[in-house]
């Protein structure tokens, strides 16, 4: 690395002598890329091993789609599936920087805001530094197989041989380009909250390709999607592989034309990355000018804001408040929140969309939501002494138990309402609908009484930082303990609910299952109280252990 640093040093600065060799730019940023990734790798030996193993899958995925590419040689739906593949290797690049931009250490392009480095020859050295890596070749073996797939002749070969380079440099180009033009966003809060909610777009982009293939699947063909493949061959870099089909088929023009828009594509996408370098590099950053506002003084003492008006006066309602602030605030809550709400909406309306789904399925929401009771300590981290200093006694605690599971429930029970009557509506099983609330009222009483329990028995620490991770090392056996224990004991709380409905429709008496909805409610708030009950002497006595397991992160 420092070989590297003495190399780029010599290369911008203006006093090297004429007599020593200087090495151009660009050959230094590739070795510093190579140096990045070589003492990254010494960091650990699991990060290597992961390294090793993500290298290994990306060639055996590489070599699986190119092999499928030359078996798709002559089908009919070659060129749609090769022209959709490349859009959505493009998509991918353009979006994965935005949500983890961490991956990758050269991608902040501040790092060298103190360099003496012209724009022009800074761009180039970087595209050529981008090119080296796991993803780019990838992406080059992807496009290889697509071009292979629809390149036919003398003329769709060359064609081709054009198009797998243009089609690597343009993915890595918009991504470099997006980054440069979002860094700060990214590097602020809320770029972080952007990074941690990746989860949910990879969990909702698999419950739409999940959707979309069984749609497929019923249409018995890809012709549905040759519209989108027609609209796609036009969009750059897909556009260079369109290009190969066109030229295959002797329709020279439209090559040309869709060659030369890729072509025209990454002229304006290295100048787009070039401005935003430039202002990165000249422009102060505006995300700490004004920090201080007169607005932001004047909210600031003003006052708890509406959200205190609504609440309760007291203890309860500056817990509950602290607890809904801590959703909208706190990166991993707001994670963990989002993925849930979105997840506990999407599973059961996706499977009511496909008609395959049951109404039963609301009851997915309210698992998701109820286990946002567990380790409720665990988002205080080491703040956590402030609420223990306030904790004396059973009752205190009761008090602290009882004021977070409302602010949950201020929220989880209309969204679990809401999800179990839209599920209703789209498979129109109205007549279920009063059995499925009971059980999702009664499921979600016992995750918050079980989590209640879990919170005071199993507490554990989140890391702070902007990972993944929501587990400290050496806490991960409390966590599973915590999570999978309270969600097996909730199922077996659920039973006698489970029993009798049942009951009832072996029996016929159907006309009796809207009894399951008042016995939902009033059992679940039963197995709240319960739980709390439970829970506040066990948080009293051990509030010590407590803050020790929330402050390892």
């Amino acid at each position: 690395m420092s070989t590297n640093a003495t190399a780029l040093s010599t290369a911008v600065s203006p006093s090297s002598t004429p007599s020593s060799p200087v090495p151009s730019l660009t050959s230094v940023f590739v070795r510093l890329k190579l140096s990045l990734l070589k003492n990254g790798l010494r960091q650990s030996g699991g990060r290597t091993a992961a390294y090793i193993v993500s290298i290994v899958l990306g060639v055996l995925f590489a070599a699986g789609m190119v092999l499928s590419s030359v078996l798709l040689r002559g089908s009919a739906d070659a060129d749609t599936i090769a022209v959709l593949l490349t859009g959505v290797v493009a998509l991918s690049w353009a979006v994965m920087p935005l949500f983890v931009p961490t991956g990758d250490e050269t991608l902040d392009p501040s790092r060298l805001v103190m360099l003496p480095l012209r724009p022009r020859p800074l761009v180039r050295a970087l595209l050529v530094a981008s090119l080296v890596g796991i993803g780019p070749v990838l992406t080059l073996c992807l496009a290889f197989g697509a071009a292979v797939s629809v390149a036919h002749g003398a003329a769709g070969t060359v064609v081709a041989v054009l198009a797998v380079p243009l089609v690597t440099v343009v993915c890595v180009a918009l991504s470099r380009a997006v980054v440069a033009a979002n860094i700060r966003l990214l590097t602020s809060r809320k770029g972080r909250d952007l990074a941690l909610l990746s989860g949910l777009v990879i969990a909702v982009g698999m419950q739409l390709v999940n959707f979309g293939a069984q749609r497929l699947g019923q249409a018995g063909g890809l012709g549905p999607l040759e519209p989108a493949a027609a609209v796609v061959g036009w969009l750059p870099p897909a556009a260079a592989i369109g290009a190969v089909d066109a030229a295959s088929t002797g329709d020279y023009a439209v090559a040309a034309a869709r060659l030369l828009l890729t072509a025209a594509t990454l002229v304006a996408l290295v100048y787009w990355w070039q401005r935003s370098l430039v202002k990165l590099m000249v422009e102060p950053d505006g995300s700490t000018i004004g920090a201080s506002s007169d607005k932001g003084v004047r909210e600031k003492s003003g006052g708890t804001g509406l959200l205190g008006r609504m609440l309760p006066v007291g203890r309860t309602g500056a817990t509950m408040e602290r607890t809904l602030r801590y959703i909208w605030r706190d990166p991993k809550t707001k994670a963990a929140w989002v993925t849930s709400l979105a997840m506990g909406l999407i599973v059961p309306l996706f499977n009511a969309f496909q008609g395959t789904g049951s109404i039963y399925w609301a009851c997915f929401a309210s698992g998701m939501l109820g286990v946002q009771m567990y380790n409720q300590f665990g988002q205080d981290t080491s703040a956590f002494w402030m609420v223990a200093q306030t904790i004396s006694t059973t009752a205190d605690a009761y008090a602290e138990l009882r004021a977070r599971a409302l602010a949950l429930l201020s929220v989880t029970l209309p969204f679990t309402a809401l999800v179990t009557v839209a599920t209703a509506a789209v498979l129109g099983d109205w007549s279920t609908l009063p059995e499925a609330l009971g059980l999702s009222f009664g499921l979600l009483g016992a995750l918050l009484g079980s989590g209640a329990v879990a919170s005071a028995v199993f507490p554990y620490s989140i890391p702070q930082d902007s990972g993944y991770k929501n587990v400290v090392p050496g806490q991960g056996g409390l966590a599973w303990m915590s999570i999978l224990g309270g969600m097996i004991g909730s199922m077996l709380l659920c039973a006698p609910l489970i029993g009798a409905t049942v009951y009832l429709h072996l029996s016929d008496q159907q006309s009796l299952l809207w009894i399951l909805l008042p016995a939902g409610v009033v059992y679940g708030a039963l197995l709240v109280q319960a739980g709390l009950k439970l829970a506040a002497p066990r948080t009293a006595r051990r509030l010590p252990e407590i803050l020790t397991a929330v402050s390892k992160g």
